[in-house]
């Protein structure tokens, strides 16, 4: 018992090491893009993050890696949450979510 509540007190045990990216959920579609959940879990929470892509006309995909600060205590509200963020992104900005980031536009590659 006093094994569980020390790996409870440190986050250790059975959760991931802090940053560790699970396993992507299943895809939504929605608009013509493809919504992909795969949150970070962080010491038992799970921030939202995954993939906005979409079928380009060479027969590939345009793909925009999705990350918030948002952190929730379950995957599938997690899950729930970053569908919903990502629909209101992609009708705030379209594809232009594609574009170059012009703040990036100096840097060297």
């Amino acid at each position: 018992m006093l094994k569980k509540l020390i790996s409870g007190l440190f986050g250790s045990g059975s959760q991931g090491s802090p940053g560790t990216t699970t396993k992507a959920a299943e895809p939504v579609e929605y608009k013509g893009y493809e919504i992909i959940s795969q949150p970070d879990d962080q010491s038992g929470q799970f921030r939202v993050s995954g993939l906005i892509r979409k079928p380009d006309a060479n027969e590939g995909a345009l793909e925009h890696r999705f990350e918030r600060s948002d952190m929730l205590p379950g995957r599938e509200a997690c899950d729930a949450m970053m569908v919903t963020k990502a629909q209101r992104y992609i009708n705030e900005v379209g594809d232009d979510m594609f574009e170059p980031d012009p703040r990036r536009a100096g840097e060297s590659e």
